[in-house]
């Protein structure tokens, strides 16, 4: 994720020769709100102080307003000359910068490109580094679970099991569980946590939606996808890649299991309960990093860099 006057003019959705889909930054950030702009520009290292956001956020300054502001009207509104200075130029960049579609990542070679830049060399996917589980243990009567375990119940009757090619219906079981883990780990940490589905991320080269983005004191801490054969595991740290095959994780959402006392419902009250503890144990461990003190944060970080 990540002065002049020149008037900004949206750069339309452009095609490689490659065939890869490229995107201006501008095109997404004009997009933004002044909610969402202060959102994103908290997070672009520009050293800005709360005097700043005030002023972006009294003037309801926007995405489209932002991309054609200039040094000059950052100090009409009041603001400091370092801090002007700063947006604008970052303003500017952001105009000629171009942000390759997530969605356009489709052969092995861009697969090896991507897991080169992980240190996963010659794109051999068992060199992806694994990670041992470390479980949260909830209670059979924990309120979140017994409320998940009706919940996917009820889509069971409605929906019928998960069908293999239908991503909906997969996210609509997901979605369940990610929500009861959520409210597991605020309960837990008292931290504010929040389940953002179909979010638009925007990195330093690429740009996509992703099924569901995690946010922990407003630190995009995890985003997961909806994939085939992936209800639990397709969830990832958002600062690297990993794998749990080691240790997978399934659950069988099928119309048997309704059969209250059936090997199939025990199955699956199972299965799901231990996809929870695992999702906890990661939120928590991820939530957990983001308020220590810098130093052993950085520590944390780069245990996991190692393991």
């Amino acid at each position: 994720m990540s002065e002049t006057s020149t008037p900004y003019t949206p750069a339309s959705t452009s095609t490689t020769v490659a065939g890869n889909e490229t995107v201006s930054l501008a095109d997404e950030i004009k997009e933004y709100n002044t909610a969402k702009l202060i959102e994103y520009l908290r997070g672009q290292g520009l050293n800005l102080v709360k005097d700043d956001f005030d002023i972006i956020e009294n003037e309801r300054v926007g995405g489209q307003d932002f991309l054609n502001m200039t040094k000059q009207d950052f100090r009409d509104y009041g603001m400091k000359g370092g801090p002007a200075m700063r947006l604008a130029k970052f303003a500017k960049e952001c105009k000629d910068k171009k942000l390759r579609s997530f969605s356009s990542y489709k052969t092995k070679k861009d697969l090896k490109k991507v897991l080169a830049k992980y240190g996963v060399e010659d794109g051999r996917i068992t060199d992806i580094p694994q990670f041992t589980l470390k479980p949260h243990n909830i209670d059979d009567k924990n309120e979140a679970l017994v409320h998940c375990l009706k919940d996917i119940r009820l889509r069971l009757r409605n929906m019928g099991p998960v069908v293999e090619s239908n991503e909906a219906i997969r996210c609509e079981y997901i979605s369940v569980i990610l929500h009861a883990c959520i409210n597991i780990v605020r309960e837990l940490t008292g931290k504010k946590i929040s389940l953002n589905p179909q979010f638009e991320v925007v990195g330093e080269k690429n740009t996509g939606r992703v099924d569901y983005a995690i946010k922990a004191l407003e630190e995009l801490i995890c985003i997961t996808e909806g994939k085939q054969y992936q209800i639990a595991i397709g969830f990832a740290q958002v600062n690297r890649i990993s794998c749990t095959s080691r240790n997978p994780l399934n659950i069988r959402f099928v119309e048997t299991a309704l059969e209250e006392g059936s090997e199939d419902e025990k199955e699956l009250c199972k299965n799901v309960k231990r996809v929870m503890e695992v999702i906890v144990g990661l939120l928590r461990e991820r939530v957990d990093v983001e308020k220590e003190p810098k130093n052993k944060k950085a520590r944390v970080q780069e245990y996991l860099k190692k393991e």
